[in-house]
């Protein structure tokens, strides 16, 4: 019964608010809208309806009871309606009704049967704001109708290749690329150390090498090919790409490998050795050939599973391309790229054999303690993808490098022989590229220094957590390098308005950036992002801060950043509901469903610029530190 008084006194109020316009003044209308034709993929095309709702008012939803915002479509030649009408921007909640404010974006689905010159139809809704309601609207649209296959948001050249061979290419170079990468480094240790016990023979070595870059290239391409092929066919590059965006800035496995890394590092020290299950190695007695592969074989496992969380938007952009058209091309590029990863750990892993031929002594006791070093101070970059990802504030900026400085400063002892381990030798002099190595390791401590009172270390910029984490800042203006805070203790307010890194400010929504574009007449500069997106940080730190790009950005636009791994939870009325109705519920899965909606690009970073009114103005941008080429990005985006 109640429920159906409520919706009584909803239509009685709605009476008197119409009423009442008789004496209110509405605006002539109180959206602006703009229909438009967005992608078409297999006959299948998006009809996109864009309004913008007049400062103070509010209009509802497609699938409000009372007085929905409908689309009717006259003259209906040449295609067919898929589905109903539904929401690409979320709406939100007011006493009970979803509600949209400043802006609506709403889509519907058409199948192209025909040839067809236009799309015309009626757009009917109803506004409200504080006081009353103004009277049902209507609007006539008519737009030409292309039957051609498009894109939303083509990226730039250099982005895209025209050819097969300049896919593998880029494929290869970024295959090299992930080595210097803080997920896939600590692995070369690792890799060292497994193969350090050499094999019976030199060929025997040889093979097992061989075997473990093989492993790495299988893993990496026959599941890839395989998830291609589903998405290809089931159209499930959404599942897909939730599974890399989980394994790469979830807690659990990056607790996971964090943990794995300390085991190890433990390890090194001499606290245990790691060996197989005893059940294992009988099996391996019984079998010796079978026994080695299968270690070889989940040494590869782990080195693929740990270096996820810096390839996994790589691998993710080439399954995209599976899903416009392109079959065969994203499989051939992943084995290219799996190639030039598999590569670098293939010699890595033949170097071990030949350690044999070389003078044993306590130096290989030492090189295994300096790997352990080394595993601390990168296992801890897992923790901090967590502790960013889940704004757990456990490792700020100058927590993580405090660890890293200890840690580097007890290398240098160890090296000058001032600390022992229980296998360790006495240290009677020191050799000199024993010496060499005690330069550039206190060289390295020296240089982190400066960082605790807020130097950016550019160097370093992938691997330390974002400096608006840091609480103590001596901020030099010239440099750019202003303190600012993280994401849950900006004084955000009202206006939405966070502050970002280098001292900038901006917005960590979409809708709110376009509403301030609007006001003050500027472009929106919107960057897709990860709070756990290594090159996002060296991006900000070596091409956002220079001095004209920086001026650019400060003056000229308005800057949205979309975090695509954030964790935060938004409140239900800010909850999106994706077209196979699966509920997104925090705001980087929000983000990441927006821009692969809206931009067809699912890694970070990301560069793009719209116009107030929301339209892109420039191709997508990449990962690219031509600082002169970003310039001329953001100048593009002015004309």
């Amino acid at each position: 019964m109640k429920p159906i008084l409520k919706k009584l006194a909803s239509a009685l109020a709605l009476l008197i608010w119409g009423a009442v316009c008789v004496w209110g003044q509405a605006p002539e209308e109180t959206v602006t809208w703009k229909v438009s034709q967005g992608k078409t993929e297999n006959g299948l095309c998006e009809i996109i309806f864009d309004g913008t709702i007049a400062q103070g008012w509010h209009t509802y939803s497609v699938d409000h009871e009372l007085t929905p915002t409908e689309v009717t479509f006259t003259d209906p030649k040449g295609y067919t309606l898929e589905g109903g009408l539904y929401e690409i921007l979320p709406s939100k909640e007011l006493d009970g009704e979803h509600v949209y404010f400043d802006r609506i974006r709403i889509g519907q689905k058409i199948r192209i049967t025909a040839e067809a010159d236009s799309l015309k139809g009626e757009i009917a809704w109803r506004s409200c704001n504080d006081q009353f309601c103004a009277s049902p609207e209507y609007l006539n649209f008519s737009i030409p109708l292309e039957a051609k296959e498009a894109t939303v948001a083509p990226a730039d050249s250099s982005q895209s290749s025209g050819s097969l061979w300049g896919l593998i290419l880029e494929a290869i170079l970024w295959g090299f690329a992930m080595l210097l990468t803080p997920c896939v480094f600590p692995m070369i240790p690792m890799t060292i150390s497994f193969f350090m016990k050499g094999s019976s023979t030199p060929a025997a070595g040889r093979f097992k090498a061989f075997m473990y870059g093989l492993f790495i290239v299988l893993l990496y391409t026959v599941p890839i090919s395989a998830i291609i092929g589903i998405t290809y066919i089931f159209g499930g590059e959404t599942v897909t790409a939730d599974i890399f965006n989980w394994l790469a800035t979830h807690w659990l496995p990056n607790i996971i490998f964090f943990i794995v890394f300390m085991i190890f590092a433990a390890s090194f020290f001499g606290a245990f050795e790691i060996t197989l299950p005893s059940s294992l190695v009988n099996k391996s007695d019984q079998n010796s050939d079978k026994g080695g592969l299968a270690g070889i074989f989940f040494m590869a496992l782990t080195l693929v599973l740990v270096s996820f969380s810096c390839t996994g938007p790589i691998v993710g952009s080439v399954l995209i391309k599976s899903t416009q058209g392109e079959f065969w091309t994203p499989m051939v590029t992943m084995l290219a790229f799996s190639i030039a990863f598999a590569l670098p750990f293939t010699i890595f892993a033949m170097f071990p054999s030949l350690l044999k031929k070389l003078k044993s002594g306590s130096w290989l006791n030492s090189v295994k303690v300096v790997l352990g070093f080394i595993e601390v101070a990168l296992g801890f970059k897992f923790l901090s993808v967590a502790d960013q990802t889940y704004h757990w504030g456990l490792l700020d900026r100058e927590i993580y490098l405090g660890i890293w400085i200890v840690v580097f400063t007890l290398l240098g002892l160890y090296l000058l022989g001032k600390i022992r381990f229980e296998a360790d030798s006495e240290v009677k002099h020191i050799g000199v590229f024993r010496l060499f190595l005690v330069i550039v390791d206190f060289t390295f401590v020296v240089y982190m220094i400066p960082g605790m009172f807020g130097a950016p270390l550019k160097a370093l910029s992938g691997y330390l957590p974002p400096i608006e984490t840091q609480d103590f800042v001596i901020w030099s203006k010239e440099d750019g390098s202003m303190p600012v805070q993280s994401l849950s203790d900006v004084n955000a307010g009202e206006t939405g308005l966070h502050k970002l890194p280098l001292g900038l400010t901006g917005y960590l929504s979409i809708d709110e950036a376009l509403v301030e574009a609007k006001k003050v007449g500027k472009p929106v500069f919107v960057d897709i992002s990860g709070l756990a997106c290594v090159n996002c940080r060296e991006m900000e730190q070596r091409v956002w801060s220079d001095p004209q790009v920086l001026q650019l950005l400060r003056d000229e636009f308005v800057i949205a950043v979309l975090y695509t791994d954030d964790k935060e939870k938004l409140p239900e009325s800010e909850w999106v509901t994706t077209k196979n109705g699966k509920v997104l519920k925090d705001r980087g899965r929000v983000n990441a469903y927006y821009v692969r909606e809206r931009f067809d690009v699912s890694a970070q970073p990301n560069y793009v610029i719209l116009d107030p009114q929301g339209n892109q103005i420039t191709p997508i941008r990449g990962y690219n530190l031509d600082i002169d080429g970003f310039v001329e990005f953001l100048k593009s985006g002015l004309k």
